[in-house]
């Protein structure tokens, strides 16, 4: 385990319709965290376009990019200049027909560690998903960064223990979750403070039941018609081991959060709190059943 302090950076922003102009702002946000003392600095879910999932267009497949291409290019030329690891998001074109919700991760050398696959696809109103993406056929990866070992998670893996356990198990000291999530219209006044709450909820319980960090990166901005578009609903944050929020963003502006994390923090929480140490894996066969009949 890395053992030295390290600071994440988190881009919460908006985006616009043309890719190249939100390549170019991420680029100009990364230099700014960088700037701030970030050391790992991860960008939202899909940032180099709108949020293209609330229809299902195959003209949209042309948004896709294969690695390397545009974004692994800029980010590990920028990870390397600046000294800074980066957690990207792709719509990656792997071939003609299969395509993925995909993170890449780059050291701060500016080579590619890896990649992570986004597992859990969802299906929903306004998150047609499955039309565009392949499930993740990589599992829940691990990767050594010179400043911490980390994981990375996307957006609908979120909602899942069994992620966020299964990556921990591996060792990582932060679970990043790149995130593109918001409100439906008719539903933000009725149900709008409840499902923020347990979308940051859920989370700050897997930093708990792991004893880990958490940072979790969202996107901001009405994207689509009035009526049948989705307010993103920003509020990116970072929890630690014990839940408590570091730093939370706003619900509707554009920033840059920068946290602190300490390892010892981990240490600490695990001591007294071995959740790890109890844990009974002879009992948990029935887990890998799709319900118990």
């Amino acid at each position: 385990m890395h053992q030295a302090k390290f600071r994440v950076g988190l881009i919460q922003m908006a985006c616009a319709k043309d890719p190249n102009e939100n390549l170019a702002k991420a680029e100009w946000r990364i230099r700014e965290a960088a700037g701030r003392g970030a050391q790992i600095v991860c960008v939202q879910e899909l940032y180099r376009s709108q949020y293209f999932c609330r229809e299902e267009s195959a003209e949209l497949f042309d948004l896709a990019e294969p690695v390397p291409g545009p974004t692994s290019r800029s980010f590990s030329g920028l990870a390397a200049e600046l000294g800074i690891a980066i957690v990207g998001s792709i719509f990656e074109r792997r071939a003609a027909g299969v395509y993925h919700n995909t993170a890449l991760v780059i050291d701060a050398d500016g080579s590619l560690l890896g990649l992570y696959r986004k597992m859990h696809i969802p299906d929903d109103p306004l998150y047609f998903e499955k039309y565009y993406f392949t499930p993740g056929d990589l599992g829940f990866r691990c990767f050594d960064t010179r400043f911490a070992r980390i994981a990375v998670l996307v957006c609908w893996d979120q909602w899942y223990p069994e992620a966020a356990r299964v990556a921990a198990l591996g060792g990582a000291q932060v679970l990043f979750y790149p995130t593109a999530i918001g409100w439906h219209p008719a539903e933000k006044q009725q149900y709008g403070v409840a499902q923020h709450d347990a979308w940051r909820t859920i989370q700050r319980a897997h930093a708990i039941a792991n004893g880990l960090y958490v940072a979790s990166v969202n996107r901001v901005g009405y994207e689509g018609p009035p009526e049948h578009g989705l307010e993103f609903w920003g509020g990116s944050f970072v929890a630690d081991p014990f839940g408590r929020l570091l730093a939370e963003g706003t619900h509707d502006q554009e920033e840059t959060l920068i946290v602190e994390c300490d390892p010892r923090q981990i240490e600490e929480t695990r001591r007294n709190w071995p959740f790890l140490r109890d844990r009974r894996i002879d009992a948990y066969a029935p887990i890998l059943n799709r319900v118990i009949d």
